[in-house]
């Protein structure tokens, strides 16, 4: 065991054991009716108001929230932590898009169903790289969160804490498909608002506001500085990453098109209201490093490190479950979706065109243990912090903002322009990544790509049916001629 670890490896072991025992029979059980690739996929479409409230919610609370917002917190203060927050307007801005994606398609299975009928092969193709980058990217995050954290806090292996969070939540998301993740998302939610509120408290209680504030002016003023240049940049930089990050991955269209009607609305509104404070009491955790005088030996532990050191065994203990359960409930939702999308628009649509409902939920399960080690196999090296990671993806999605928003309610926007916008805004934003910095990846990518989309329907406006969506409602058996084309 390392010396900054505060409990025990068998400790840590045993709550490992317990939950995964827990996470896994609850997947079995919830997801054992699951017949057929439409239930496994998206849960029949009958998902409700409280389930898809709290799935909506659990999927955006993942580990990158509760240990990415205290590491910002502590690189940038304030701005850090409530540019975080800044999250939530993705998913308030989807609730009337989930509205319009199930009465457009209201038998559609992915996101890539949409950008295939609405702009063509060519912005599919665009669109399908940028998705599974971006999932790969984010499925990488929260498998090295989960080792971080293992190993932060009780001394076990990175390499083996992440091999069995990856491996408990590939093996529930193999049983019980999306019914299993949406039901196991709607109790790790209450585990994960039941925790960050009593560590909050007990931060609060245990320091205090003044103690805080005097330390930070003391040690670190930058962090109070409200005109932090990087900070305000990073501010706007996250809001358009947020919305990029929703508005295209499969996560947030599987559940529109799996809620029952007139729930997508509703659930990603509340979803959105209820998320925004979290990273903010997630982050404040972290503004306590200077009164308590902890050595932070990387910046993405400080939020298990601070909790452990507050509170002893029980606060490790207490933060164990709560990331454990936040890791889990965006990794197996991404795993779901991600494997949607590989199944239906690159197996079912490039390489086996002819499969029959059989053969595609035989190879679902494939897939997503495909997905499975394949992450595995890129978290083992732990190349760069969770931070650098995520906001690498930053570029790809913000991209996607404009072709997906206009596409979805402007009827003459250019195909060829939808393409370029997210090619171009993805190429842009990566300079700027590299060479300015990660706080402006984002910013400048959708700057680029609401440019061209604009401009190239100003100059070629071409008109849609969007009669076009709702009539391939039957995706998955009417893809044979992509492969000719």
């Amino acid at each position: 065991m390392t010396g900054n670890a505060i409990l025990q490896a068998d400790t840590g072991w045993l709550i490992l054991l317990v939950f995964s025992i827990i996470w896994v029979t609850l997947g079995w059980w919830l997801g054992r009716n699951a017949k057929g690739l439409d239930e496994f996929m998206l849960a029949g479409r009958r998902v409700g108001l409280a389930l898809g409230t709290a799935t909506a919610m659990a999927t955006w609370v993942t580990s990158n929230t509760t240990m990415v917002a205290p590491q910002l917190a502590l690189q940038m203060g304030i701005w850090g932590m409530i540019g975080y927050s800044l999250g939530s307007i993705g998913l308030l801005l989807f609730a009337p898009l989930a509205k319009r994606i199930r009465e457009l398609m209201p038998h559609g299975f992915t996101s890539g169903d949409f950008i295939r009928l609405r702009y063509g092969n060519m912005a599919w193709r665009i669109f399908l790289a940028i998705s599974l980058f971006y999932a790969l990217g984010w499925l990488v995050s929260l498998g090295m969160a989960g080792g971080v954290l293992i190993n932060a806090l009780t001394g076990i292996d990175y390499q083996l804490g992440m091999s069995v969070i990856l491996a408990v939540c590939v093996s529930y998301t193999l049983l019980g498909g999306l019914r299993a993740v949406i039901g196991t998302d709607f109790i790790q939610t209450i585990v994960i608002l039941t925790g960050i509120v009593v560590l909050a408290t007990l931060v609060i209680s245990e320091v205090g506001i003044d103690r805080m504030h005097e330390s930070l002016l003391e040690e670190r003023p930058q962090l109070l500085n409200l005109l932090f240049p990087a900070a305000i940049m990073f501010l706007f930089n996250n809001l358009l990453f947020g919305i990029g990050e929703i508005f295209h991955s499969n996560v947030w269209w599987s559940r529109a098109f799996a809620f029952r009607e007139g729930v997508g609305f509703k659930a990603y509104l509340l979803a959105g209201l209820f998320w925004t404070p979290v990273p903010i009491v997630a982050g404040f955790v972290a503004l306590a490093v200077p009164a308590l005088d902890i050595n932070i030996p990387a910046a993405d532990m400080v939020g298990p490190l601070i909790a452990a050191e507050l509170l002893g065994t029980g606060g490790a203990i207490l933060v164990f479950i709560v990331i454990f359960s936040a890791l889990a409930s965006s990794l197996d939702s991404l795993l779901a979706a991600t494997s949607d999308l590989v199944l239906t628009d690159i197996y079912k649509g490039h390489l086996r065109p002819s499969a029959s409902e059989q053969q595609l939920a035989k190879a679902a399960h494939w897939v997503i243990l495909g997905i499975g080690l394949l992450t595995w196999l890129l978290c083992l090296p732990r190349l760069t912090t969770l931070a650098g990671l995520l906001y690498l993806t930053g570029a790809f999605v913000a991209s996607t903002i404009w072709p997906v928003a206009a596409g979805l309610y402007w009827r003459k926007t250019n195909p060829t322009g939808a393409s370029l916008a997210m090619f171009l805004g993805t190429v842009i934003g990566l300079y700027c990544y590299f060479n300015i910095g990660f706080y402006v990846a984002a910013l400048v990518s959708a700057a680029v790509s609401m440019s061209l989309v604009l401009v190239s329907t100003w100059i070629a406006p071409r008109q849609f049916d969007w009669a076009a969506l709702s009539n391939n409602e039957h995706r998955i058996n009417d893809v044979a001629e992509v492969k000719s084309s």
